[in-house]
């Protein structure tokens, strides 16, 4: 039975994710991360078929699927109506830096070239609504939680995956209610390897302002709202 989603954020680490919690024997996820049922299939594949997808017993089943963040409330309430006891990870990465990275994969999409991408190109990307909506954490996780309680939904800070992914693993575990990951089996886990890591081209300072002006205020308004300082996302 399906237990917990991974909704985002787009760039934030959600392949990792699903990279290391695939190989927690507890936990079983889709050989491929992204089933986009929800935000693609939904509702003109049956829900019932989807939800027959997990079926494995002994195993707390999951999926992630970043584009989840952004799903509107009718259709996270027919998610509540099928799953009510559902567990969530949202995974939050400064939005400025997330701009300009999911903007490098959608060049290398295009497949061109960085000095064949003018400023007004990235410019048009990082104003577009698709980009501005996925950097909007704060809109995804109160359209969730006005759902589901509070405590169903765990937040993840990429900077700690890059830093600490041990205790990010442990955090899932906890949150997902299964046993932490044992010393041997992160041993194995090659915990700090990226996965689906960006070109990491650096951002172009003629761009910096731009995405500093475009993310201070909901930046601002995140850190009330969470009560947690993200004053170092705008400071990088």
């Amino acid at each position: 039975m399906l237990a917990f989603l991974g909704i985002g954020a787009q760039k934030a680490g959600t392949t990792w994710l699903h990279s290391m919690l695939s190989q927690h024997p507890q936990l079983y996820l889709p050989e491929a991360k992204e089933l986009h049922y929800w935000d693609k299939q939904y509702p003109h594949a049956p829900v019932q078929a989807y939800l027959d997808f997990f079926h494995r017993v002994g195993y707390l089943e999951g999926e992630i699927t970043p584009s989840y963040a952004l799903l509107p409330i009718t259709t996270i309430q027919v998610i509540y109506q099928h799953l009510p006891e559902l567990k969530l990870i949202y995974s939050l990465r400064n939005p400025i830096e997330r701009a300009w990275s999911a903007a490098c994969m959608f060049l290398t999409k295009a497949q061109m070239e960085l000095d064949e991408a003018s400023d007004q190109w990235f410019l048009d990307h990082f104003h577009s609504k698709n980009s501005r909506l996925r950097g909007d954490y704060e809109h995804s996780i109160r359209q969730w939680t006005s759902i589901y309680p509070k405590e169903n939904l765990l937040l993840v800070d990429y900077d700690l995956i890059k830093s600490e992914p041990k205790q990010v693993l442990t955090s899932c575990c906890k949150h997902l209610g299964v046993a932490d990951f044992t010393p041997d089996q992160l041993a194995s886990l090659w915990v700090s390897a990226k996965v689906f890591a960006g070109q990491g081209y650096q951002l172009r300072p003629s761009l910096k302002q731009a995405l500093i002006d475009l993310y201070t205020p909901p930046i601002q308004s995140l850190s009330q709202y969470l009560n947690r300082d993200f004053s170092h996302w705008i400071q990088h």
